[in-house]
């Protein structure tokens, strides 16, 4: 049985306002065949997709003096869900896709490559892992392309030919862009030079903020009003007719020093597990043969309230990843917890980097799992 903690998760809206659909509905609106418009978007020839890093529903709302222009949209927009788990990785093969993590298999920051004993990290990749195996689905960019549509991706030039972008970018024209300027300039340049185009805008900054200062920071509210301005510039430039949807990839919860449980400190928690994959507020368990139902039940048991811990088989059956293809099961932790409050399940020995971080994301909390899903249209 389930463990019942004190707050429920949010499961992601997949198939009716998870952050797929978004995508999804503007290929449709677009005109891209086989796409479902399940959010109802008018009929267009040209539309921009900003997809701000590290953007929640509640931190907008929660600042409206910052962000004028987006919280006046927010006003008429609503809240979408991201998915599960709540990162960049998983996110972003949602919104590049139009399909939900279980059918794209970018299920986490880490997850095991099956029969491999060893940790796949979508952003930093591997280079033995092939993009294209890993992530088979057609892209938006392709699809748009195939409809005849000018498809691009406008992002930080470093991430140019990286095993993320391959993996999730192909079909589109890169358009290489290291400063909000050149974000919307070259974004307006693609929209206005094609009489049918899809473009895609990603500003990584507001996460990178979030993940040092807290998304309560006065750091993280100064880059919001950036980010306000990049989205204004971004509408003001548009051609008539043309959309701009803005919407992120997760929200953010700040983690104070108590609110961390290090588990290479937890040997009841390290007992039977063979990898430990996924982020602190999301965790793949992947247990050694035969210990999977022991490592649930010590998770449960050490754990209680503080995290959702469901098997693989619940964690499908509850939809957390949507449908999930028969090559993608094996992915996916034989144990999965998804962290709740304000709880980091943390490793301070082999996840240094990770679990200094202030500002977290990856779990079924409100603060993480809503998006803005932010419309202006151009008259």
């Amino acid at each position: 049985m389930t463990p019942e903690p004190r707050q429920h998760p949010i499961l992601p809206t997949y198939g009716g306002s998870a952050l797929a659909d978004l995508s999804a509905s503007v290929g449709a609106s677009l005109g891209v065949p086989d796409y479902p418009n399940v959010l109802g978007f008018d009929s267009a020839r040209r539309a921009c997709i900003l997809l701000v890093d590290g953007l929640g529903w509640e931190q907008l709302r929660a600042n409206p003096a910052a962000a004028p222009f987006l919280s006046e949209l927010a006003l008429n927009s609503r809240a979408l869900t991201a998915g599960f788990p709540s990162t960049t990785v998983t996110s972003l093969g949602s919104l590049c896709t139009g399909t939900p993590p279980g059918q794209h298999g970018m299920l986490g920051y880490q997850v095991a490559v099956p029969g491999e004993n060893r940790l796949l990290n979508g952003l930093r990749w591997d280079s033995r892992v092939d993009p294209q195996r890993w992530q088979p689905q057609p892209t938006i960019y392709q699809r748009a392309v195939d409809a005849g549509i000018a498809a691009f991706h406008v992002a930080q030039g470093s991430f140019r030919g990286s095993g993320l972008t391959n993996a999730l970018m192909r079909g589109a024209e890169y358009l290489a862009a290291d400063s909000m300027g050149a974000l919307a300039a070259r974004a307006c340049m693609a929209l206005n030079d094609n009489p049918r185009a899809l473009v895609v805008v990603y500003h990584a900054d507001l996460d990178g903020v979030g993940h040092v200062f807290g998304a309560g920071s006065d750091a993280w509210r100064k880059q919001l009003a950036h980010v306000n301005k990049l989205a204004e510039h971004l509408a003001g430039d548009l051609p008539a007719g043309a959309s701009l949807y803005v919407t992120g990839d997760h929200g953010m919860v700040d983690i104070g020093a108590e609110d961390r449980i290090d588990l290479d400190f937890e040997p009841a928690l390290r007992e039977g597990v063979a990898l430990l994959g996924g982020e602190p507020r999301a965790r793949h368990v992947y247990a050694r043969p035969g210990a999977a139902a022991e490592v649930l039940a010590a998770w449960r048991e050490v754990l209680g309230d503080r995290a959702w811990v469901l098997s693989r088989d619940e964690a499908i059956k509850e939809g957390w990843f949507g449908p999930v293809d028969a090559g993608m099961t094996e992915r996916i932790g034989d144990v999965v917890a998804a962290a709740a409050g304000n709880t980091a399940l943390v490793a301070t020995r082999t996840e240094p980097r990770e679990s200094a971080l202030f500002g977290m994301h990856g779990s079924l909390t409100p603060s993480e799992q809503l998006i803005p899903g932010l419309v202006f249209t151009a008259i």
